[in-house]
């Protein structure tokens, strides 16, 4: 009591199967796209950081490696004192006139 289905029927399945429509095609080939380019961009931005990382720790090895005698041996210009410079104390002599109107 086996029963025995037509062939026509299977080859005809198994023939939807394997046939996408183009719609279908270009829909993941344009998903194919997108994730291409976000991985372009994921690997552009990765580099970019990368080249400051190195770059910024170059300009810190050369700033630290600066000799600091440099830059105290300049004066700093007049009326411009950084925080961390110290103002020496400076005594003002204020001559008394002499010849004063007495009352």
């Amino acid at each position: 009591m086996t029963m025995a289905t037509p062939l026509s029927n299977n080859t005809q399945l198994s023939g939807n199967v394997t046939t996408k429509s183009q719609e279908q095609i270009l829909y993941q080939s344009s998903g194919a796209i997108v994730a291409a380019i976000v991985v372009g961009v994921i690997v552009i931005f990765t580099v970019v950081l990368l080249i400051l990382k190195t770059y910024n720790r170059r300009m810190r090895v050369r700033r630290e490696l600066e000799p600091k005698a440099s830059k105290l041996a300049v004066p700093p210009p007049l009326g411009h004192h950084g925080p961390g410079v110290a103002q020496q104390p400076t005594v003002t002599f204020i001559p008394v006139d002499i010849h004063m109107q007495s009352r």
